[in-house]
């Protein structure tokens, strides 16, 4: 057989569970090398998505196995309500109204793994794209004290506006419709574009941003929006946690092929593994850009890690 990109026979799997805000009973996946102690200061990575009755399970990974955790990183997989992990029952929990259950689930996983000594805040990254990346958004803006670095992609972020998107309308059986006020009342309480502190008052943690040019599914204006949103704070200090990356080629996905593919990648774990554990000497192989960093906008888009 051809060589693995990453051997994983070395690595650990392990199910857990943790109860949420109202009580509901809520699975996530621990994942990290075998023998690897849990001592309360281990970088992690959590990642969720939680709707359109989409279900999450380990799988085989290799650029996350290379570059997360094979370096020592523990990685987490939330199995929160709005996706499909419990059939239909546990989809239809987190729509619309009730969406706000996903991200109650999130954060108790979060405050699990810090309270059961695997890991605390500033040792905790989390990541999320498409309806993950609206997860990542509200983790910002209602727990910016439980994470030490947020990874957010392709996101949907402004929830007044994204059923005049590209593909938003066809979401409004999810997350309902803000041009009926009664829709809109409980969309706004989710909506991180709109509940984003300027005034200086909240300390958010890093924060990388990436999207793509050319995403014919959700609109890069989401992502561009929320940047400039969060670049209003008064701090220059805070201004220097907000990172951006767009690729102009490529679509939902954000990579056209292979090599930007790993590009995007080695810019994302680079970003967690200097924010969580600079003190680790951690050397991702160093991938040229996918595509022509020279010319003037791409200076404008890149994101400088």
């Amino acid at each position: 057989s051809l060589p693995h990109f990453y051997a994983d026979g070395d690595v650990e799997v392990h199910q857990r569970f943790t109860a949420s805000r109202d009580g509901e009973r809520v699975p996530y996946f621990l994942v990290h090398k075998r023998g690897l102690e849990l001592n309360g200061d281990n970088p992690t990575l959590l990642y969720g998505y939680g709707g359109f009755e989409i279900s999450l399970q380990p799988s085989y990974a290799a650029i996350r196995g290379v570059g997360w955790i094979e370096e020592g990183g523990v990685y987490v997989e939330a199995n929160i309500r709005g996706g499909g992990e419990y059939g239909p029952r546990w989809h239809q929990a987190a729509l619309k109204e009730n969406r706000q259950k996903a991200y109650d689930d999130f954060i108790a996983i979060a405050k699990d793994l810090c309270d059961s000594g695997i890991t605390k805040p500033s040792r905790l990254g989390i990541q999320g794209g498409s309806n993950g990346g609206l997860l990542m958004g509200n983790m910002l803006v209602q727990a910016p004290e439980l994470f030490g670095a947020i990874c957010c992609g392709v996101p949907l972020l402004d929830m007044k506006r994204y059923h005049l998107l590209l593909a938003g309308a066809s979401w409004r059986g999810e997350y309902g419709d803000p041009d009926v006020p009664e829709e809109w009342a409980y969309l706004q309480k989710y909506s991180p574009y709109q509940l984003v502190d300027t005034t200086g008052g909240t300390a958010y943690p890093p924060i990388f941003f990436e999207t793509s040019t050319r995403d014919d599914r959700v609109h890069p204006a989401h992502a561009r929006k929320m940047v400039a949103r969060l670049l209003e704070q008064p701090s220059q200090a805070a201004k220097d946690k907000v990172l951006y990356y767009e690729n102009i080629e490529g679509g939902h996905g954000g990579a056209a092929d292979s090599k930007q593919y790993a590009y995007k990648s080695t810019l994302m774990y680079s970003f967690l593994w200097k924010t969580l554990a600079a003190e680790r000497k951690v050397h991702m192989k160093r991938v040229k850009p996918a595509v022509d960093e020279s010319s003037p906008k791409r200076a404008r888009d890149r994101a400088e890690l």
